[in-house]
């Protein structure tokens, strides 16, 4: 929501008015100087929406803030070209409205398209959301990363590396949505208070690693080469909900140069619907792009979400720090998960990710069943991983 400044006007006026962390306001506003405010400069408020409202009867400013709970002064600064003192019958006024509800539904289908309406709504919304376009896939969807927060200390989340396990990246989307939600209302999840890890926690999001796979898997194949390609390698079948790779048919999470050479001797040796490790590590735009952002980024810690097996694979090779245990037990804790710590299984971004740079990696595998999982999962997987989102914030 935008207001517009008035004489005396500070952003920290506007945090007590409307009942928002300071700091949200200004992360929401980086071209704006707090201390040089100018008058009719656009201010955005986080978390609130406006609307309009008609002018009933025996109506005044007074009493439709006291009716809906609001400052008066909210309605001041929304309708600085109204006067007050007289307001007919039927007149529009705008109305602020908080937002204390979850905006957008991840219990669905999750297409890229869906997730794109996503993050736009969201970050209309809480422009202290940052979005940064990290890369492209094959066909040229945008690869989104999402921050929040202003901690040193950067955590990483990431989903739908493989196609057909796309309900990670709604599982994702609601848990930023409830986060979002906590920052702007100073609430709590399960009990924890989230406002404190904004100042102490970037977390790094990439929702959706395969949006080309996600949709082929959801949509079938497209038009053109890609999609006749694609139909090649499935053996002219148009079910593609067995499809992990991306649309040129590699395993994204096969990609990564940790022993990436014992995959390649025993996995497909050319492009299929899963396992082939591509003809070299890092051939993929899609797994390049998420290496280098953990070389941007330098993560304290990374979590990649798959499905499905409710364990949480944590070692490679030795390498991993010792506090990497401590952090997965208490993954398991808040879960209910199993922890194992090794498997016959390498060149993952999880793996990678250790192997470089001795820090914990997760890959947590959601829910049980055939991929993909059925949504009638997904409040159960929700309310499980809810405990991992939130350790990896304190751990």
């Amino acid at each position: 929501m935008d207001i517009r400044v008035r004489k005396g006007d500070t952003l920290w006026y506007y945090a007590n008015t409307f009942n928002v962390p300071l700091q949200l306001i200004i992360d929401s506003n980086p071209a704006v100087s707090p201390s040089a405010l100018g008058i009719g400069q656009l201010i955005k408020i986080p978390g609130y929406r406006s609307t309009t409202y008609q002018i009933q009867p025996g109506d005044t400013f007074w009493k439709i803030a006291s009716d809906r709970r609001i400052s008066i002064d909210t309605l001041f600064l929304l309708n600085q070209d109204v006067n007050p003192s007289n307001l007919q019958y039927g007149q529009s006024i705008i109305v602020p409205v908080r937002v204390t509800y979850r905006i957008i539904n991840s219990n669905q289908n999750y297409s890229f398209k869906t997730l794109s309406s996503h993050l736009n709504q969201l970050a209309e919304l809480y422009p202290f959301l940052r979005r940064e376009t990290i890369g492209k896939s094959v066909m040229g969807k945008n690869l989104d990363e999402l921050q929040i927060g202003r901690g040193s200390k950067i955590i990483h989340w990431d989903g739908s590396f493989h196609a057909n396990e796309w309900i990670t990246s709604a599982i994702i989307m609601q848990f930023l949505n409830d986060y979002l939600l906590a920052l702007t209302n100073q609430e709590t999840i399960r009990g924890v208070s989230i406002l404190p890890f904004y100042n102490q926690v970037t977390v790094s999001i990439v929702p959706m690693v395969d949006p080309d796979g996600v949709d082929l898997v959801l949509n079938g194949p497209p038009e053109g080469t890609y999609g006749e390609e694609a139909l090649r390698i499935n053996k002219g079948s148009q079910d593609f909900s067995g499809w992990k790779a991306n649309i040129r048919g590699v395993d994204l999470n096969n990609q990564y140069p940790a022993k990436w050479e014992v995959e390649a001797a025993r996995k497909p040796k050319s492009p299929a619907p899963r396992d082939f490790p591509g003809y070299q590590p890092l051939t993929e735009p899609e797994a390049v792009a998420m290496a280098e952002l953990a070389g941007k980024r330098q993560f304290e810690k990374l979590l990649a979400f798959h499905t499905q097996g409710e364990v949480i694979y944590w070692g490679y090779e030795n390498l991993e720090p010792p506090r990497s245990q401590t952090i997965v037990n208490e993954f398991s804790r808040v879960s209910g998960y199993e922890p194992i710590r090794f498997v016959d299984s390498y060149a993952g971004y999880k793996d990678w990710f250790i192997k470089v740079w001795r820090r914990p990696g997760f890959t947590v595998e959601l829910g049980s069943g055939l991929n993909p999982l059925p949504l009638s999962q997904f409040d159960e997987i929700y309310q499980e991983a809810l405990g991992i989102f939130l350790a990896s914030l304190y751990m």
